[in-house]
């Protein structure tokens, strides 16, 4: 049976495509297959930072709409053969998706034997966001650790608690909070929130803390997923997270500021 988990945030440009590309990435590379959805209909982005712009013919919506089957609008990544991406129309509109559509494409990917369907939703509370919610087992949380963030972030853990199918049958999402952007030096000084100031505003458990990089900038824009980027603490900061979804017991690095070493101190390293 296949895992459905949502990235969503209540704000927009807080790294969720990145954040659905990454884990993705991460889960493929632990050799699960997997599949990637865009749910962003008109804003398009995730076949940018999965390389694969130029390889859609067929969407999102195609697939829904019955004018393009499932296989032939899938694409192969070129890195992992177990890692696919369905990219969402940007000529479309958001009425496009339907729930029975998104259900539909959801069945027959779980038919197809992946493992793991990351569902990339829209930033806010509109029709994408909650078909991207709704069919949901587990939704990572993405936050930037400041106050407007965090506030609608608290909005969609209520919409998680009720609008979902699992919530109509009884049942929980098991909601997971991944902090992006971070920066111990800014929380220090009282310009950023702590980990934990948002775990309790949130009531949530951190899955992931990613540091404030260039190299995510940096890898959106090779069309490579910074995870891959192994030299990165933002890749090695979602590996972490992978590790965590799947159940592993990982210390959260990246939370605390670096202490100079004497030498570092005396030569100004």
């Amino acid at each position: 049976m296949a895992e459905i988990i949502v990235v969503t945030s209540g704000k927009g440009g807080v790294g969720k495509t990145t954040t659905s590309a990454s884990l993705a990435c991460g889960l493929a590379r632990r050799g699960h297959k997997v599949a990637v959805i865009d749910f962003d209909v008109g804003l398009r982005n995730l076949d940018l930072i999965m390389g694969c712009e130029r390889r859609v013919v067929y969407d999102f919506v195609n697939v829904v709409n019955g004018e393009s089957t499932l296989k032939q609008s899938m694409i192969k990544d070129k890195r992992f053969d177990n890692l696919y991406v369905l990219a969402a129309s940007q000529t479309r509109d958001k009425d496009a998706l339907t729930m029975e559509g998104v259900e539909k494409v959801l069945k027959e990917m779980a038919d197809e034997g992946f493992d793991y369907i990351v569902c990339d939703s829209p930033a806010g509370i509109e029709k994408g966001a909650y078909l991207a919610m709704y069919f949901s087992d587990q939704a990572v949380v993405v936050v930037n650790p400041e106050v407007s963030s965090v506030r609608d972030s608290d909005r969609i853990l209520g919409l998680l608690s009720s609008k979902t199918r699992r919530a109509e049958n009884g049942e929980r999402v098991k909601e997971h909070l991944l902090l992006t952007r971070y920066s111990p030096k800014r929380v220090e000084t009282g310009e950023m929130l702590s980990v934990g100031d948002v775990e309790e505003i949130l009531g949530l458990k951190t899955i992931g803390v990613i540091p404030e990089s260039g190299d995510v900038l940096n890898a959106s824009n090779k069309g490579e997923p910074v995870i891959l980027d192994t030299e990165s603490d933002a890749s090695q900061a979602y590996d972490d997270a992978v590790a965590r979804l799947l159940g592993d017991t990982r210390p959260m690095r990246f939370t605390t500021v670096e202490k100079k070493g004497f030498f570092s101190k005396m030569f100004g390293g």
